[in-house]
């Protein structure tokens, strides 16, 4: 499936992600990458809790910028 440095974040109300762009496939609502991402899908990219809401983050990766939101 995708890379890290292929899904980009759709910010929502309050700077969290709503939905993801994953290159090649387009949006991806938060429920289902938050879904492929546990199932492995996303081998890249892991579960960020926030106020009891899960959003997809990517891996640190020091040689290049590639967050979510980059």
């Amino acid at each position: 499936m995708a890379k890290g440095s292929s899904i980009n974040g759709n910010g929502g109300n309050g700077g969290g992600n709503d939905n993801y762009t994953v290159t090649g496939r387009g949006k991806v609502s938060r429920t289902q990458m938050v879904k492929e991402v546990k199932q492995g899908l996303h081998p890249d990219t892991h579960i960020y809790k926030r106020n009891g809401v899960e959003y997809a983050r990517n891996n640190p990766n020091h040689d290049k910028p590639d967050n979510i939101n980059d």
